[in-house]
Order: structure tokens, then sequence, then C-alpha cells
């Protein structure tokens, strides 16, 4: 049996290739039907924020990926509550509305499910 997965991104998509290395290998994963989850933590929540206009930073916009996941299988899609309220976001107005909301004491028992974990 393939071991489980998690990516935890915890980059803002603009502050380098972490963001986009993240999705990239989950969305490998999830081509490959591995069990594979993706956790957005800390200024990896800015991902998901709505109405973001990459051209303008000379960015790659991410947003397509992200609405690419369910059709690779990734459905296991997690946001820390915490980190968007501390960043002053809407948890509830995130562009992946099929993300479960966790708070910070969920975290560690999500982490604890999986056999390996990638902090990017």
């Amino acid at each position: 049996m393939a071991k489980s997965l998690l990516i935890i991104s915890r980059q803002a998509p603009w502050s380098g290739p972490g963001a986009r290395e993240a999705l990239d290998i989950v969305l490998a994963g999830g081509a490959f039907d591995l069990p594979i989850g993706l956790l957005f933590l800390d200024d990896g929540v800015f991902q998901l924020a709505t109405q973001q206009d990459a051209k303008a930073l000379q960015q790659k916009d991410l947003s397509a990926n992200l609405q690419a996941l369910p059709m690779f299988g990734v459905e296991q899609l997690f946001v820390c509550a915490d980190s968007t309220a501390q960043r002053g976001l809407d948890s509830s107005a995130l562009s992946l509305e099929e993300a479960q909301v966790l708070a910070a004491n969920e975290i560690t028992a999500l982490i604890d499910r999986y056999d390996q974990v990638i902090t990017l």
C-alpha cells in the first residue's frame, strides 16, 4: 500500500517558488493516485485569497492549479483557521471552498494521520 503524504504549504504565492512547488508535488501525487493531502498554513493561506492580480507582481497565477486539484483526485484539502484570522482573511470566502478549516489544535492530529510530511 502506498504511503500517505501531507504537503504543508507555508509560503505566500508571491514570496518565492515554494507555493508553486508545493502545488506541483500535490498534482503529481494526485496523478499517480498517491494518498495525498494539502494543508495551507501561515502565509500559505494567501494562496487562497480571492481576486489576486498575479500579473501586477509579474508572477504566474496559481488559481488554475488550485482549481485543478479535485480533477487530479486531491480531495484532502485543509486550511488553518488561525492563520487566516491572523492575516485578516475570511476563511469562508477562500477560493477553495472544499478545503476543511481546522483549528490549530486539530492540525497536530492531521499531521499524525499521514506517513510522510513535506513542508514548503
